[in-house]
């Protein structure tokens, strides 16, 4: 039974159960706690800890999963995986043990032609916490398992919790017996390979005060409400019902491994009589491949860019560990075009949408494998000489790469940390990873300085949670620029207090508020509250849990206290440029696709009054044409002067209806649907617009860059912002055509061409010239030469320079030297700061010994870094350019150590 059968089965089980079936949340969710979702039951967290009310008393759900902790384990056995999928089941005080444990023995025995699993119920342990005498007796009394064949298991086990006060329950898991051949007999207790778990049904009944571990924490009582959260591993399943050994070769991951092994000219457990458990590096790289491959579609999919942070930085991880896993099994050509089409084929039964963006999704994977093939060329050029200098002076000892050393291959080309380790570590050598961590920090905190009251004000939920259980902000933005209210709550530091004092800043929560939230890329809006004897300027909106709204605000005059009547005003003038940037971002966007194709899809943006740029799926830069042709498209749209509206749906109409949605967002069930100008733009979004396009204004774009593999940004000024940017466009064009005196800027073209024509030819002369003034007191230099043991010895310090110069001079005066007698020539110059040295020798010395690629490395040792070349020329350079005339001395005293020793 192929995997996306087993998942429909599993959603019509539950739906014609009365369950209500929640599409699986995207793989970012909106937790701040979390990367991504990894686990099932995420999604339903607000419902399970009574923090909202569930919209439906039971539901299901196959939830999308990441989990990156064990990411280097992968590969080195067949357990160890990032993407899975959780299906579950859910009662929100419905039906509790007997109604799961009823539920999942028969939708997992029922016979496969009835539409269940068919599961041998012979085969079947479960196991029960070990005070759970009630789950016993249903499993023994109700389902008919016999008694021998239900484990009691302790907390570590079978007692489910978060971590922290609040819900918790005993839980029952299943597992399957595969049979002799993989272990032990005597049930999940005695052997965990034999007996495989496949579901866990938690029951969700007591009120934990206290959490110190998973097995250490104190009960205050039960439950005001019972639930029910279960989860079965789909990958967990597949490979039960189709026969094989573990989650690599079920029909979804399978067919990526196999790939890679014909792409590779590798057998999968041909070094091993069990491929699952073979840990040869061969069948290591490709279960690797096959994890990593899949696991980056789906996040790709999910609205992930490759990035050198956060979710970005494991996407790029794995793509990148993937690339190279490849290249160790000897394949060493691009890798992804071949790859990531099977594993969209195998996935898209179960998420058609893959297959419908694939061309976004692609172009984000190519590109990263392109520019890390390109990082690959140059990083392990690098990398390789500092481990052959590191292990040089180790001396046949432990050898260690400096923290230093691996920070600079990561900032500087992009070489990933875990890449130098593996790489390091397969020549031996060590790398100091606590120095390079704190260079890492070092760069965060500087970059993130002046985020960090704004964004992190907000890290700490728990107060947010007090204040919204009084009740949900009362949020009016769309309907109104005002509203009457009261101060339900005010916060310092993350610690509620009674009141704000005159110039202090904190935050206040209303009950009823017109100001717009940051959310969906607007940034919040701009105004005062105004409390009797005071006023609060808002210089920020969040919402940090959901039904919240938060402002911060400096306060004039007050005090302010919790209680006091409350009259918010969005400033008008920052709402309409507000709008007007974000219906731009929808209108430009709509240009894109419109221009470049459907694959052109937003995945980030940001607009604030006067101000959009758009991030979307391209790998190639925009022409200057495409350019013009996209904004002129977003002006022809403006001045039609379309219509704009906004209306609710539920989520699956607005997909059927053709709407866009924001990567990465979470939605409910009901969304908000902006349109303009109809089918032309139509998005799922929550931010402030104009009522018709040709309130927007101009559109200008500013500018069309590069931020990631597979992603390009465009940047536009709106309304009279970008007025104000042509005028002055048209300013500095008016100066440049009087300076170089134009008739009209129509001529500029002509002029600038002609005008880098004279300096081109200027430069020419000039380098010229200055080859002359070089090469003038050559003969004084060969005349002047010094006698090491028989060898002519020309050194010269061109001081500051360029690198070019160095090698000019060293042939020239090779040259002049002849081949009569040994001659060595050694120049150094120091380029914007960074010294270099070139080494020449002739026939002769080269007869004697004496090469220039051995002395080059000795006097780029002194200078502080490294070099080598050929016999008769060779280049070296360093970090210390008070160290050239030491490195010529021992450039010197290496050619006489050389002559003497033959």
């Amino acid at each position: 039974m192929e995997t996306a059968e087993i998942r429909r089965r599993w959603l019509t089980y539950f739906e014609n159960r009365d369950h209500t079936v929640v599409p699986s949340a995207p793989l970012i969710y909106d937790d701040p706690n979390l990367l991504f979702v990894n686990a099932g039951m995420v999604p339903f967290k607000p419902y399970l800890l009574g923090q909202q009310t569930p919209p439906w008393p039971r539901a299901t759900s196959v939830q999308k999963c990441v989990r990156t902790g064990d990411i280097e384990e992968v590969g080195k056995t067949s357990r160890h995986g990032t993407f899975f999928q959780m299906n579950g089941n859910f009662s929100f005080g419905d039906y509790f043990k007997q109604g799961a444990i009823e539920l999942a023995w028969g939708l997992i025995t029922a016979p496969q032609p009835e539409g269940g699993y068919g599961l041998d119920p012979e085969r079947i342990w479960p196991t029960v916490f070990r005070d759970d005498d009630e789950a016993f007796a249903l499993w023994r009394d109700v389902i008919g398992v016999p008694a021998e064949r239900i484990t009691r298991r302790d907390e570590a086990d079978n007692y489910w919790n978060m971590g922290v006060p609040g819900p918790g329950g005993p839980c029952s898991e299943l597992f399957y017996d595969r049979g002799p051949e993989y272990g032990a007999e005597g049930g999940p207790a005695v052997d965990e390979d034999r007996y495989m778990e496949f579901w866990n049904l938690v029951f969700m009944q007591d009120d934990l005060s206290a959490v110190r571990s998973k097995a250490d924490f104190d009960v205050a009582g039960p439950l005001p409400a019972k639930n029910i959260d279960t989860g079965m591993g789909l990958e967990r399943m597949a490979s039960l019902l189709q026969g094989v050994d573990n989650l690599y070769e079920i029909d979804e991951v399978f067919p990526v491994l196999d790939k890679a092994a014909e792409m590779t000219g590798k057998k999968y457990g041909a070094h091993s009589g069990h491929a699952a458990s073979s840990s040869h590096p061969d069948d290591v790289h490709l279960r690797v491949v096959a994890d990593h491959v899949r696991s980056s579609l789906m996040l790709i999919g999910d609205g992930v860019t490759p990035g050198n942070e956060g979710r970005g930085y494991v996407l790029r991880r794995m793509l990148r560990r993937a690339v190279r896993a490849m290249r160790l099994l000897g394949y060493e050509d691009v890798a992804l075009p071949h790859l990531l089409p099977v594993s969209m084929e195998r996935m898209k039964a179960s998420y058609p949408e893959l297959e419908t963006d694939f061309g976004r999704i692609s172009q984000i994977a190519y590109g990263e494998e392109d520019a890390f093939r390109r990082t690959l060329a140059q990083g392990i050029t690098i990398l390789d000489t500092a481990v052959a200098d590191v292990k040089k002076k180790a001396n046949g000892g432990s050898a260690t790469l400096a923290g230093d050393q691996a920070f600079a291959l990561h900032d500087t080309y992009g070489f990933p940390i875990d890449l130098t380790l593996e790489m390091a570590a397969e020549q031996g050598v060590a790398v100091d990873q606590e120095g390079f961590r704190a260079l890492m920090q070092e760069q965060r905190a500087r970059a993130k300085a002046d985020a960090k009251a704004k964004k992190h004000g907000h890290a700490d939920t728990e107060v947010w949670k007090e204040l919204r259980e009084l009740g949900a902000t009362d949020w009016v933005a769309y309907q109104s620029l005002s509203a009457e209210g009261t101060v339900r709550g005010l916060v310092v530091d993350g610690e509620q207090v009674s009141e704000l004092q005159p110039g202090q800043t904190g935050q206040v929560v209303l009950d009823r508020t017109s100001f717009y939230a940051e959310s969906g890329g607007q940034i919040a809006d701009s105004g005062v509250i105004k409390v009797d004897g005071a006023t609060l300027k808002v210089i920020d909106v969040q919402r940090p849990v959901k039904g919240l709204v938060v402002h911060t605000v400096t306060v004039d005059g007050g005090p302010v206290t919790v209680g006091n009547a409350a009259y918010a005003q969005v400033d008008p003038d920052w709402r309409l440029s507000a709008c007007q940037a974000h219906s731009g971002t929808h209108v430009v966007h709509a240009a894109l696709r419109q221009v470049l194709g459907p694959s052109a899809l937003q995945s980030g943006s940001y607009n604030k009054p006067g101000y959009l740029r758009l991030d979307f799926a391209w790998n190639s830069a925009l022409s200057e044409a495409t350019r013009s042709e996209i904004e002129e498209v977003s002006n022809l749209a403006v001045r039609q002067d379309l219509p704009v509206s906004a209306q609710y749906m539920t989520l699956p109409e607005a997909k059927e209806w053709g709407a866009l949605a924001l990567f990465g967002e979470t939605y409910d069930e009901q969304v908000r649907v902006v349109e303009i100008g109809g089918p032309w733009s139509r998005e799922l979004c929550g931010g402030t617009h104009v009522a018709h396009s040709s309130q927007v204004g101009a559109i200008s774009l500013t500018g069309e860059s590069s931020v990631g593999s597979g992603v390009r940004r465009v940047e536009a000024m709106v309304g009279i912002d970008a007025l104000r940017y042509l005028g002055k466009e048209r300013t500095l064009l008016s100066q440049i055509t009087g300076l170089l005196k134009a008739q009209s800027s129509e001529e500029l073209p002509e002029r600038i061409n002609e005008l880098l024509i004279r300096v081109k030819e200027s430069e020419r002369e000039i380098a010229r010239l200055h080859q002359q003034q070089l090469l003038a007191d050559a003969g004084r230099l060969v005349s002047e030469a010094s006698d090491v043991y028989g060898v002519q010895f020309a050194s010269v310090d061109l001081g500051d320079g360029a690198a070019d110069d160095a090698r000019t001079l060293a042939t020239d005066l090779r040259q002049r030297f002849g081949n009569d007698r040994p001659a060595v020539v050694a120049v150094t110059v120091t380029a914007k700061g960074r010294p270099s040295i070139v080494v020449a020798t002739n026939d002769a010395a080269r007869q004697w010994g004496v090469q220039a690629g051995a002395l080059v490395k000795v006097a780029a040792g002194v200078l502080g870094g490294g070099g080598g070349g050929k016999p008769d020329l060779a280049q070296g350079g360093g970090t210390d350019p008070a160290k050239t005339g030491a490195a010529l001395e021992a450039v010197e005293h290496a050619i006489g150590s050389t002559v003497t020793a033959r």
